[in-house]
């Protein structure tokens, strides 16, 4: 076997790949997640339908990827790891739908100008981060380029615009992957802000309006990105140096808020791809916040002062983890308005995702801003939860006395690295610090932390039997441990223990 140092670098001459492809989309950002979500998608649909698609990247800022990616001939591995039909997986494969990457910030501009002349192109994708989708007051239509990410696309669709002279079959579809709400929403309206400040007359807007197709979308896929702590044994794996290795779990979801004719254009079912196009992704957004990512923030300081340090060590443990299946299933789906099978379906992949031998995801990573956090991803179960059923769910509130607990600092002696708003913190500490340890001291407590409204939008306490319910919780917890506490819970304690 050939040393790492003596390897071929993943180009086109040392990997047999098709001639390049149409570039029919333009996609602004070069990061892991693209890489590893849309454009593997795209790559998938080529090799398996006839879609005949290719990629241009543009770099949305000064620095980035694009040199690197062009060293490579636009080639890059793609590796997923995690559980695939019940069984861990690991697999590669080298993307070929992408066909440069252009850097507009100096003499590529032009390049990156004339592809608005291109009339196959079709559509744009994105990701810029949470911040891209900005107005900078400070563009203006003369940049070269502009400062923020609507503002290249404004001045860009103009470009299209005066080129085709408002021909209605040149616009086109664009679809935001930033992971905010609304995002095709949001965009759109900055860009209207733009084409109005920057006076680009009506029958331009007109032709925004009209000729264009917004989409508002959901992402879902873990990637961890490049693994640089074990890139040596990867590459002798491959048997080629590739410098842009992106690693992914094996799950993927793309919703996508649009027209039913954009299956057509976007035959990303024909290739067996996890991609939704509807007419509403609400209910998406919903069940993700609220099973994914409620579940992540209900477990964290439960399995954390149990003594549990991962995701996957949770989930796979005999209390824990039935604990976190009970709160999924009895507590948060009977909240949510899809079908329930469709819901007991979506929370499979949630703990499968969550079982991923490859990934070590710590619940400390998942800790960051519990509070906030809690609001939104839990306490909206909890409600609905007693609105429907006029009974407390016992599982998230076990979890919210366990999150009160977690922010006293101490796991056995050893003190937590908590991490959240300075108000938060300062007053947890005030409040732990003069605990007495008596049922009467937790509901005192339990009390003053449920009664700020600035942290939950609402007084908790007025929710009937809440404070004394989680009162007795953090009073058990300080008193008697997590493992006990839980056990006895969930019915696992071990008579005479």
């Amino acid at each position: 076997m050939k040393q790492v140092d003596e390897l071929d670098h993943l180009n086109r001459k040392s990997f047999i790949v098709a001639e390049p492809f149409p570039e029919r989309v333009l996609q602004f950002g070069e990061g892991n997640f693209l890489r590893a979500f849309v454009d593997w998608q795209f790559d998938k649909m080529n090799k398996l339908t006839e879609w005949n698609t290719g990629v241009v990247i543009v770099q949305p800022q000064p620095g980035g990827l694009v040199e690197k990616l062009n060293v490579q001939d636009s080639l890059y591995t793609v590796i997923l790891e995690g559980i695939k039909e019940g069984r861990a997986m690991k697999e590669h494969t080298v993307v070929e739908c992408v066909t440069r990457g252009i850097n507009p910030y100096g003499p590529e501009f032009l390049e990156y100008e004339a592809l608005s002349q291109k009339p196959e192109l079709r559509f744009v994708v994105s990701n810029t981060t949470e911040a891209g989708i900005a107005y900078a007051p400070e563009d203006q239509l003369e940049d070269r380029p502009q400062k923020s990410f609507p503002g290249k696309l404004t001045a860009f669709l103009y470009k299209r615009f005066q080129f085709f002279g408002g021909d209605p079959t040149k616009g086109l579809v664009i679809i935001p992957c930033e992971l905010i709400d609304r995002n095709g929403d949001a965009l759109k309206e900055i860009v209207l802000k733009y084409a109005d400040q920057w006076e680009l007359g009506a029958e331009f807007i007109a032709w925004l309006e009209e000729s264009n197709t917004f989409c508002n979308s959901l992402v879902d896929r873990i990637v961890p990105g490049y693994p640089k702590d074990r890139i040596h044994e990867i590459q002798a794996e491959l048997g080629y140096k590739d410098d842009l290795v992106v690693v992914g779990e094996q799950y993927h979801l793309w919703v996508i808020e649009g027209p039913q004719w954009l299956k057509e254009e976007l035959p990303a079912h024909l290739a067996g791809l996890n991609v939704l196009i509807v007419d509403d992704m609400a209910p998406y957004r919903t069940r993700k916040v609220r099973i994914l990512n409620g579940a992540h923030t209900a477990l964290t300081p439960v399995a954390y002062l149990y003594g549990l340090d991962t995701v996957g060590q949770a989930v796979e443990h005999d209390v824990m983890g039935g604990f976190i299946q009970s709160l999924i299933r009895e507590e948060i789906i009977p909240t949510l308005d899809s079908p329930e099978a469709e819901l007991n379906v979506y929370a499979d992949d949630v703990m499968e995702r969550f079982r991923n031998p490859y990934v070590s995801h710590y619940v400390m990573s998942i800790s960051l801003n519990s509070v906030s956090k809690f609001k939104t991803r839990n306490l909206p179960s909890l409600l609905q939860y007693v609105a429907q059923h006029k009974a407390l769910p016992a599982k998230i509130v076990f979890s919210l006395a366990s999150l009160l607990v977690f922010y006293r600092g101490d796991r056995d002696g050893e003190s937590i690295a908590l991490a959240d708003e300075a108000e938060v913190l300062s007053t947890f500490g005030e409040l732990w610090s003069t605990y007495d340890g008596t049922l009467a001291g937790a509901k005192q407590l339990t009390e003053q932390v449920l009664g700020k409204q600035t942290w939950w939008g609402q007084d908790l306490n007025q929710i009937e039997g809440l404070a004394e319910q989680t009162a007795q919780h953090v009073y058990e917890i300080t008193s008697r441990g997590m493992k006990e506490t839980l056990d006895s819970l969930t019915g696992n304690s071990v008579p005479g223990a």
